[in-house]
């Protein structure tokens, strides 16, 4: 029997964040619109994905409200994607699948920190900071290498994080 493209009939809030973020790569190009990736190449490289898939899926979110295209050279074309206020909604469910992977199923310890900017302490799962108690937004998150990242990858976007740098400030 084949699996279903949708989960119609399902009247279920989880199943309607699936029917967006729940494809393959969706919430990959999310975290990388997250660390600052806004064109269409940058993602192709960092993520290693198919051009086909990447466009279908950059359309998608488009389409859906998580991410807008805007263009930013004429000639040629180029567009590049930039979170919405409901992309960046998933930045805690993007943290906390993070942490739980690696606890779960890391190897070295953690690939990425990500730390209050303004006081430099680690966020907990849920982007508070533990040492003022506030919740941190995107803007005022560094990203910092963690002791698992083996940087042995070359693009841009691998090379730009392997050090410290805000969440969200392009990467062009």
């Amino acid at each position: 029997m084949a699996l279903g493209k949708n989960y119609e009939g399902q009247d279920c809030s989880l199943a309607k964040a699936l029917e967006v973020i729940g494809e393959r790569w969706t919430l990959l190009v999310v975290r990388d619109a997250m660390y600052g990736v806004r064109r269409f190449g940058d993602f192709l490289a960092h993520l290693d994905i198919p051009r086909a898939v990447l466009s279908q899926r950059l359309g998608a979110l488009v389409e859906a409200g998580v991410l807008v295209r805007s263009r930013y050279q004429d000639n040629p074309p180029r567009d590049e994607y930039v979170l919405t206020p409901m992309g960046r909604e998933l930045w805690v469910p993007l943290l906390a699948m993070s942490q739980w992977g690696e606890r779960n199923l890391g190897g070295a310890g953690p690939r990425r920190l990500f730390h209050h900017a303004t006081c430099g302490a680690r966020l907990d799962p849920m982007s508070r900071c533990p040492s003022c108690g506030a919740y941190v937004g995107l803007e005022e998150i560094e990203v910092r290498p963690g002791p698992g990242l083996e940087g042995n990858r070359d693009d841009p976007v691998s090379v730009v994080l392997r050090g410290p740098r805000r969440m969200l400030t392009p990467i062009t």
